[in-house]
């Protein structure tokens, strides 16, 4: 089974922050394009880590993901499986551009 996801100019724009002087996508974003599971792209990173060199990816850290305004909780007790309980990572915009092919590949075996 062969998928092709390429994602739209158009689409990207909202998404990206500006974080440590480099253009980002987060993880969960990232999974949306590519139409798997934020849990399922962070598997497959985490078993090809050697893919993504500190330029091409990075976690939040706690103060960097308060400041994101989508990723603060509105509410004062977390709501179970609603939440997640790691740090965002965020991709730089050579790592997604370079990792186009793995992205696709990891869509493909995620979706089944």
């Amino acid at each position: 089974m062969s998928l092709s996801v390429v994602p739209k100019p158009e689409n990207l724009a909202s998404l990206v922050l500006f974080l440590r002087g480099d253009k980002v996508l987060l993880d969960t974003d990232l999974a949306s394009l590519y139409g798997v599971e934020t849990k399922a792209l962070n598997q497959a990173v985490t078993r090809n880590g050697d893919r993504f060199p500190d330029d091409f990816m990075f976690r939040l850290s706690p103060e960097e993901a308060e400041a994101v305004p989508r990723l603060r909780s509105q509410n004062v007790t977390l709501k179970r499986g609603r939440h997640s309980k790691y740090l965002p990572r965020a991709f730089t915009e050579q790592g997604v551009a370079s990792h186009g092919v793995f992205w696709s590949y990891a869509a493909c075996n995620a979706s089944g």
